[in-house]
């Protein structure tokens, strides 16, 4: 009996194990089964992720925006189309001096500086003495015109009293014509000698008779300065140079294969090479030579310059209206913009815009050709895109970090 017991005991035992072993084994082909599962599930997660991304960059980064956020930003929605585009001829320029607002300021008669009233780069006004001289010459005139003034004073009470006398038939007619002949060449002398004063730009000296003054033609900026205290000067030097600056010349380097093009009458665009600036001007002159070394010829555009920002010596770019061409689809210049190194416009895309690589063509300054990438009637931002590429170029860094 008892090893009957042991018998059953012994198989008991067996039998448990059995099924425990069992038990343990099925326990850990689930986990494997879930484990594996739970990878599968995540790769399929990143593989359609990985989808989205790539489909992402193949059509264009969207930025969402809702219509508050659309209205805040102030963007302007318009569709490309076909449209008309002014072609341009552009050119190398050089601002100057209006020469026609330019004085250069000459003493014409000799003489030592006395004064110097004005610096380099200060403006003037009309009249405004600039320096004064002594000159022995000025003395001169200014005491033979005084000497003319004196001689036709007795040369007047003479013929007044000759004239009396004659009437009176006190004295002969002779001595009547002597004294009128007098009075005459006395008022001639005069004459000649205000003349000569007012030919050298000469006043009254203020009872200084060697002082001459140096004076301002116009309203202007003293833009040269070649004399100083002390120094003698020739009659005929320029001394200064004075330019009224609120206009100047653009100056343009004009081939000989664009003369057909560069008319007077032409509306011209002027651009600084130097800083982000523009004005329109008309074409003035037009040069009817050519060079003998450059082969080019000069034509000229009067510039307002009220800000004076346009300074003589500036390099300048001048665009001219060539023609006009008629393209397929064309969007507003402003609406172009550069992506990571491409060029963008920002489309209608469901709730949001997306940008769209595009290839351009030809431009004018305010519609830009496009030669790839858009179709006609697609709805772009024409206005607001620079807010757009603000916005995903912040998304972008916030992805990449």
């Amino acid at each position: 009996m008892n090893h009957k017991q042991n018998i059953i005991l012994f198989a008991i035992i067996i039998v448990t194990a059995l099924l425990a072993w069992r038990m343990v084994a099925d326990t850990d082909r689930a986990r494997e089964n879930d484990g594996a599962e739970h990878r599968v599930q995540a790769a399929n997660s990143h593989g359609r992720q990985a989808e989205e991304r790539g489909g992402e960059h193949e059509d264009g980064a969207i930025v969402q925006l809702s219509s508050a956020q659309i209205s805040a930003a102030g963007l302007v929605i318009a569709q490309a189309g076909p449209a008309r585009i002014l072609t341009t001829l552009t050119l190398p320029g050089e601002i100057r001096f209006n020469e026609d607002r330019t004085a250069h300021i000459v003493p014409r008669v000799d003489g030592i500086v006395e004064s110097v009233a004005v610096d380099l780069g200060q403006q003037v006004k009309k009249g405004q003495v600039l320096a004064t001289l002594a000159s022995p010459g000025i003395s001169e005139l200014r005491s033979n015109a005084m000497a003319a003034q004196k001689r036709l004073a007795l040369a007047r009470k003479v013929y007044e009293r000759e004239k009396e006398l004659w009437e009176d038939r006190i004295s002969a007619e002779q001595d009547y014509l002597q004294a009128l002949q007098a009075l005459q060449e006395a008022e001639i002398t005069v004459q000649n000698a205000s003349q000569k004063l007012r030919a050298i730009g000469a006043g009254d000296g203020g009872g200084n008779l060697n002082r001459y003054e140096l004076r301002a033609p116009f309203d202007g900026m003293i833009v040269e300065r070649h004399l100083a205290l002390g120094e003698s000067v020739q009659a005929n030097t320029n001394v200064m140079t004075l330019a009224d600056l609120s206009s100047v010349w653009a100056e343009i380097i004009v081939s000989a294969k664009d003369l057909d093009t560069v008319k007077v009458g032409s509306t011209v665009t002027v651009r600084a090479a130097a800083f982000e600036s523009q004005a329109q001007g008309v074409v003035a002159y037009v040069g009817s030579l050519l060079g003998e070394q450059t082969r080019t010829a000069t034509a000229r555009v009067t510039l307002p310059n009220p800000a004076r920002a346009w300074r003589p010596g500036l390099f300048v770019n001048v665009a001219i209206v060539a023609g006009e061409a008629e393209v397929p689809l064309a969007v507003g210049a402003q609406a172009v913009q550069t992506l990571e190194g491409s060029q963008v416009v920002f489309v209608r895309h469901g709730d949001g815009f997306r940008a769209t690589p595009v290839e351009t063509g030809r431009t004018d300054g305010k519609l830009v050709e496009i030669v790839s990438g858009l179709d006609v009637g697609t709805a772009y931002v024409l206005d607001g895109s620079f807010v757009l590429k603000s916005e995903l170029g912040k998304a972008m860094a916030d992805h990449a970090h």
